[in-house]
């Protein structure tokens, strides 16, 4: 008996033995790659591609065509409206980083033109309310006018589609004939009696574009929106604020990180000067280290608490990750290069995207409306304005530093025991 059982030990411990240096190289092999993430260029600035954005976008396309929408729509009001928009935005994004003629110009055309075909039907306008002012509402006629505003770029002005001109021209009337005539709030309604400064920006953001793209008609209509915005700041963090009451424009609730990265995003294309302050304080006192570690983005400023919502999904220590990504983008426009690749490249360790030679995806594609705000936080550049100068910055190469040992220690610690008998085994003590 003992002389069958040694062969089966025999076995089995070289069997045992096999598995946990498969265990070891596995464990290992994730540290690596989270290590080569960590470090790696995770943003293409203002000029360059970012990496892996095509793919993104080629999982989007498949993702969108097998009814993603129509499921990210179960999530949250705007989610067939978002997905689609923020996929049109991307490629517009990319489009206007090469010169005419080139086929990832055509092609960003092609994929932008089809995302606002998308927006501009029923399924698109469906969350939204005909008999406001404009109709359908700030949010609706704000992020479509951007993107139509987008489609327009990609094409040389001598050659835009007459129809797309007269479109575009037609709704950036429309909503500033609103503003101009919404003397008592300078924000807009996006649903029936409900008003979010978020909105109204992207909108004013579209009638600039309008005036970059067309012969100018709106900086009166932008001049005295900023005056009504500057006089109705949340007064605990100077920014704008979250909601307002859509009568007056008052303050409803504080400046919360969810709205606050859009803003930031949009707000430089308006008024740079403005943004630039705007920024600043965002940026002190919402960007923050959980733990020490990588940057991440309050939902509610420094200090202060709050629930969450559908906007910021759950804040673990008080972290929204749908902010921290969006500030990417807002960080980018602004110039703040170290925030922006500090940001993406948390996203990129955090997110553990799954790369093809043909897809690339995060969380393995299970909520690509979160792919979809990545890509295009990682294209953001000013549409508008120029690029304007970097802030001091706030975060330096080092803060990687922690989370790179603790790398190293994860991808060190299986081969551990092994070692530690080899040595015993050699009469070490």
């Amino acid at each position: 008996m003992t002389g069958e059982r040694s062969p089966r030990r025999h076995r089995h411990r070289t069997a045992l033995l096999w598995t946990r240096r498969v265990i070891a190289c596995a464990v290992s092999l994730c540290a690596l790659l989270g290590t080569v993430r960590l470090i790696a260029p995770a943003t293409g600035g203002t000029t360059g591609e970012p990496p892996g954005v095509q793919r993104q976008l080629a999982f989007l396309r498949t993702a969108l065509d097998d009814g993603a929408g129509d499921e990210a729509q179960q999530l949250f009001p705007e989610g067939y409206f978002f997905l689609h928009a923020l996929y049109g935005l991307t490629w517009v994004e990319l489009g206007i980083r090469k010169p005419e003629g080139d086929t990832t110009r055509a092609e960003a055309l092609r994929e932008a033109r089809w995302a606002l075909a998308r927006l501009d039907s029923p399924p698109g306008r469906a969350p939204f309310s005909e008999d406001l002012v404009p109709s359908y509402g700030v949010f609706y006629r704000g992020w479509t006018n951007w993107l139509r505003g987008g489609v327009l770029s990609l094409q040389p002005a001598a050659r835009r589609d007459p129809a797309e001109v007269r479109r575009f021209t037609a709704d950036s009337a429309a909503l500033g004939a609103a503003f101009d005539a919404s003397e008592s709030s300078p924000y807009l309604a996006a649903y029936p009696g409900q008003a979010w400064p978020v909105d109204s920006t992207v909108a004013m953001a579209s009638l600039r574009l309008h005036d970059k793209l067309l012969p100018p008609r709106f900086a009166g209509t932008a001049d005295r929106w900023l005056r009504a915005v500057r006089d109705r700041l949340d007064p605990r963090t100077g920014l704008l604020p979250h909601r307002v009451d859509l009568a007056t424009g008052a303050p409803a609730e504080v400046a919360r990180a969810t709205s606050q990265s859009m803003i930031q995003r949009f707000l430089v294309d308006i008024d740079p000067s403005f943004a630039d302050q705007q920024y600043a304080r965002f940026r002190d006192r919402y960007v923050t280290r959980p733990l020490a570690l990588g940057p991440a983005v309050r939902e509610y400023p420094d200090g202060l608490d709050g629930p969450a919502d559908v906007d910021s999904g759950p804040l673990p220590l008080g972290v929204s990750l749908s902010a921290s990504v969006v500030t990417a983008g807002a960080a980018q426009v602004h110039g703040d290069a170290p925030l922006a690749e500090g940001l993406t490249s948390f996203s990129e360790l955090l997110g553990a995207p799954v790369d093809t030679p043909w897809t690339k995806r995060y969380a393995f594609g299970l909520v690509p409306v979160g792919d979809a705000f990545l890509a295009w936080s990682k294209t953001a550049r000013p549409w508008v304005s120029d690029a304007p100068a970097p802030p001091a910055p706030s975060l330096t190469w080092w803060w990687r530093l922690p989370l790179l040992v603790m790398l190293l220690a994860v991808g060190v610690a299986p081969w551990v025991p092994a070692l530690v008998r080899r040595y015993r085994a050699r009469g070490g003590t």
